[in-house]
């Protein structure tokens, strides 16, 4: 698909890392599939990932996490 950010770039399947903040807290997840625009390294990514992502997000913080760092299995 085409970049909706940059307008110039396609993008292609990649890993990225995805970082969230919510008040004291930060989780960082790493090696998360995205399609990453390869002209501005924008990243998008589809429902079904997000979900998961901000459920493990989610988990972290409700443990009390003020850093997380995970690494993102299927």
């Amino acid at each position: 698909m085409k970049c909706v950010i940059c307008k110039h770039g396609q993008t292609n399947p990649g890993l990225v890392t995805v970082t969230l903040e919510r008040e004291n807290s930060l989780v960082v997840i790493k090696k998360v599939p995205a399609e990453v625009c390869d002209n501005c390294g924008e990243y998008y990514l589809s429902d079904a990932i997000t979900s998961q992502v901000l459920q493990r997000a989610e988990v972290a913080i409700n443990n009390g996490a003020e850093v997380e760092i995970i690494r993102y299995v299927a």
